[in-house]
């Protein structure tokens, strides 16, 4: 581990700003192992602690000229490394939920199969359509709520369920005519 006298991190980040490259190395050497420490508490695990590091230290060398001087260095470094851990977390929320999801759907796929019941395009049309415009087509045209009742379930203007039941009516319609 390297320490760096008073001083010399600020000269170092002034020159790294500038695109001195070894500046930019010390830096990061500097930085590295405290980093890594951060970032396997926070993810606890290790593999990803050490993916995420790299991450943050390509975006650190990315934006040093953005850095203002307004925190330490480790702070920043720190900030950039928790904001990729959260992106990672809702990246792996929204992957399960879609995964879940497409396993929603084969399965009543499946049940309808079993049920000789018609209607398995709808069922893939419908998964094809994204999230509001689905829910919104649903209240409406399965459960029959009125536009303003559907607002009022989602918090939306009653205008913007009707642009959504109407743009997923005609994407439910392409889809089913493909």
């Amino acid at each position: 581990m390297i320490f760096l006298q008073d001083g010399e991190e600020s000269r170092l980040i002034e020159q790294a700003g500038r695109g001195d490259k070894q500046a930019m190395q010390i830096l990061l050497q500097t930085h590295y192992t405290f980093l890594v420490k951060y970032l396997v508490k926070i993810t606890l695990q290790p593999y990803l602690a050490e993916d995420l590091a790299q991450e943050t230290m390509l975006r650190c060398m990315e934006k040093i000229r953005l850095y203002n001087g307004k925190s330490r260095f480790s702070t920043w470094m720190m900030t950039i490394a928790s904001r990729l851990f959260i992106d990672y977390t809702r990246k792996q929320k929204r992957e399960r939920f879609l995964l879940e999801q497409e396993q929603a759907v084969r399965k009543l796929k499946w049940q309808a199969q079993q049920m000789e019941e018609t209607g398995t395009e709808i069922w893939e049309a419908l998964a094809a359509l994204d999230e509001e415009h689905r829910v919104s087509v649903i209240l409406k045209h399965y459960y029959g709520y009125a536009y303003e009742e559907i607002g009022e379930i989602l918090g939306i203007p009653a205008g913007t369920v009707k642009s959504r039941v109407h743009n997923g009516v005609r994407a439910l319609r392409k889809e089913l005519e493909a």
